[in-house]
């Protein structure tokens, strides 16, 4: 990979560890879920008019809109808001890559061999130190709905790959038309009125820089450069950088809110980190160390 390329992969995966940091920033002053269905209102909107639609199916842009912008990023806003720090709900939600490759089993009927058992089992120990975690950063209803919305992304996985569609940015815009309106009501049930009647009351400058954060830099920036590079570069140069995804997500919450890093969230980190590791290349190294499986 290009100098320049690799420095700008590392710098988007910067910017989606920061991200965390920047959703909590937003929830001082909105809802979660108003706070979420602007972001992909804006992702859309007026993109949308520019922008051919992909060449897919209607029902997985729909899908993936419902199930990326509320089930994911709608639940990992509430799950913050719950008391997960930012960092923390950065490294949980690693917990899709496991969850994926149990959905690609089920329904992509893809082998799940030894060494992503293995890989799981080593994520369980990691999620079992952050349960155990003491200082404030982790709640239990928390935990329970970013683990939700790291099911929700393996999903998107899989709905990705059976569209099999090659223009994702064009995918993100016209599913993110998709995602507001369910945000929108879901704000409505659990708020009532007052968050709509409010909404520009409490409307600052923090929740602003958190709404365009979130659209240009994180979603509409990152993953045209992250695809563009997936495109350019074999999947094995470009994949292994995302793991600097809860590095920086922890550094930035550390950073902006003070998050105590204890050494209970290192070792976490470290298992949980290396189980990606062993999930997405344990079969190479181990191919190249022994020459067979």
């Amino acid at each position: 990979m290009k100098e320049k390329d690799f420095l700008l992969a590392i710098l988007i995966t910067f910017i989606w560890g920061v991200n965390f940091s920047v959703i909590k920033l937003g929830l001082t002053s909105l809802d979660p879920f108003i706070l979420s269905g602007m972001r992909f209102l804006l992702c859309s909107l007026p993109l949308i008019f520019f922008i051919k639609k992909p060449n897919v199916s209607m029902k997985y842009i729909i899908t993936y809109g419902l199930l990326f912008g509320v089930g994911l990023w709608g639940i990992v806003s509430l799950g913050i808001y719950f008391g997960v720090s930012a960092g923390m709900a950065s490294l949980i939600l690693q917990f899709s890559a496991f969850f994926t490759v149990i959905l690609a089993g089920l329904f992509l009927k893809e082998e799940i061999d030894i060494l992503k058992k293995f890989a799981f089992a080593i994520a369980i120990l990691g999620l079992t130190l952050i349960i155990s975690v003491t200082d404030g950063s982790v709640t239990f209803i928390g935990l329970v709905l970013i683990l939700v919305a790291a099911l929700s992304l393996s999903f998107t996985n899989i709905i990705v790959k059976k569209a099999g569609t090659k223009n994702l940015f064009s995918f993100m815009v016209w599913a993110s038309i998709f995602s507001p309106l369910p945000l929108f009501v879901l704000a409505f049930f659990t708020q009532g009125e007052i968050v709509f009647t409010s909404f520009f009351e409490h409307l600052d400058n923090t929740a602003i820089f958190s709404i365009l954060f979130q659209v240009y830099p994180t979603t509409l920036f990152g993953y045209w450069v992250w695809n563009n590079l997936l495109h350019k570069y074999p999947v094995s140069s470009v994949a292994p950088i995302s793991l600097l995804v809860p590095i920086f997500g922890l550094m930035g919450s550390y950073f902006i809110f003070h998050e105590q890093i204890g050494l209970i969230k290192i070792l976490a980190s470290f298992l949980i980190v290396s189980a990606l590791v062993v999930n997405s290349f344990g079969e190479k190294i181990y191919l190249k160390l022994y020459g067979e499986k």
